[in-house]
């Protein structure tokens, strides 16, 4: 086995209960000690039993390592939890929620609203240093065919990306990616990711989509590839380390998940790009899992604005 993974079998030895579970993330996300969620602060911290804590300064607040966390008032015992995030992590294509109801003993429903919290933990990255260097953006599209859709579900409005999902992707070459769900492909929505997401002066590569036009010059240096004619590679210029995010993601959602609704769409992109970031093979598997556990605190996902 690689030096850099760690086994199933292993990580039960390493968290065989909810305690040995409960101590990890203690010490992943409080190394100096109980951190009370409402005010920051660990200086008048009781401990009390059972893995509670009381903060005095915010008058008897009582919380646990879950309050303020994706793991809030849920009753799955956190060793399931640590290894539902393993299987995440380490899944290139995502794990279903059937599949991780069979391995950790729950019901499907509960395993998807588990999945649901952890992609949730996946997103927030607008806060991160923009991508800088060499950068490519592309687009794709999320969607059955309207030739196999349901008479009342067509449009029936023309072929091609009629009733998908627009995605957009931005990758630095060997580097990190953002993907975000867009409502269209108008020059403003795209320039406008890009303008977010892109350092200014970074050298752009895209396609020949008039949404790119004009970038080159004042903020970016602008370089594109003719799809249209069949051109892939102009010197430089080419856009396979982006579109190798929409081939690792579409063989998820298609092999893994079958269907990803444009109301959750965005947390599915969210949990394929985060993987990229953070999954490199390379790195071992307890430190992609600490990557993880370091996302999940302000993150909480209830069940009604779920399914809202």
């Amino acid at each position: 086995m690689s030096r850099s993974t760690i086994s199933t079998f292993k990580l039960f030895e390493l968290f065989p209960d909810a305690e040995s579970a409960r101590l990890y993330l203690e010490g992943r996300l409080w190394p100096n000690g109980p951190i009370c969620p409402e005010c920051k602060s660990g200086e008048r911290i009781t401990t009390r039993k059972a893995g509670f804590y009381r903060c005095n300064a915010c008058g008897d607040f009582d919380f646990t390592i879950r309050t303020g966390t994706v793991f809030e008032r849920s009753h799955i015992p956190l060793h399931k939890w640590v290894y539902a995030m393993y299987l995440l992590v380490t899944a290139r294509k995502g794990i279903s929620s059937m599949q991780l109801a069979k391995e950790i003993g729950v019901t499907q429903k509960s395993a998807w609203f588990m999945l649901s919290r952890l992609r949730e933990a996946c997103g927030g990255d607008d806060e991160l240093d923009k991508l800088r260097g060499v950068v490519e953006a592309d687009e794709c599209f999320v969607g059955g065919l309207e030739a196999n859709k349901h008479a009342r579900k067509k449009q029936n409005i023309g072929r091609g990306p009629v009733g998908k999902v627009a995605v957009m992707g931005i990758r630095e070459r060997g580097g990190r990616t953002r993907a975000n769900v867009i409502e269209n492909r108008t020059i403003q929505t795209i320039q406008g990711e890009i303008h977010k997401n892109v350092e200014v002066g970074s050298q752009l590569y895209t396609d020949e989509h008039v949404s790119y036009a004009d970038l080159d010059g004042l903020f970016f240096k602008h370089d594109t590839v003719n799809h249209g004619v069949g051109e892939y590679v102009n010197g430089a210029a080419h856009t396979n380390s982006v579109e190798s995010v929409w081939a690792v993601l579409k063989r998820g959602l298609h092999g893994v998940y079958h269907h990803a609704s444009r109301k959750h769409l965005q947390r599915y992109v969210d949990e394929f790009t985060f993987r990229l970031n953070e999954g490199n093979v390379q790195r071992h598997s307890l430190e992609r899992l600490a990557s993880f556990v370091d996302r999940i605190v302000g993150k909480r996902l209830t069940y009604a604005r779920l399914t809202a």
